[in-house]
């Protein structure tokens, strides 16, 4: 699957609105826990194996290289970290996760 890129074509919208090309990219396995994982500092990558448990090499090197593309995480001395933009991207889903948290209490 290519990366999701606006005004491209994309999962769920022929224009390409940049939110729909956003979702699309985060809606793939593990990007979102790989970002919600960054937000506390910068990990290697076992370290993110670790944390995505299930996840393949594979899965975990294709989902880090497209949100390098995406400029949403980068390549540090210390392994992956969060860009300026992935750390605005955060800043904005954490009071998701939040309302998330409250919205799951109607399962129980």
């Amino acid at each position: 699957m290519a990366l999701p890129i606006p005004g491209q074509p994309v999962r769920g919208s022929k224009s390409g609105a940049p939110v729909m090309a956003l979702l699309d990219l985060l809606g793939r396995s593990w990007a979102m826990g790989i970002i919600w994982h960054l937000y506390s500092g910068p990990s290697t990558f076992r370290r993110l194996q670790e944390y995505c448990e299930t996840i393949s090499p594979t899965t975990l090197n294709k989902r880090l290289k497209e949100l390098r593309e995406s400029h949403l995480i980068e390549r540090t001395v210390d392994g992956y970290a969060l860009t300026k933009h992935g750390q605005e991207l955060y800043a904005l889903i954490e009071p998701l996760g939040i309302w998330a948290k409250v919205w799951a209490k109607n399962f129980k």
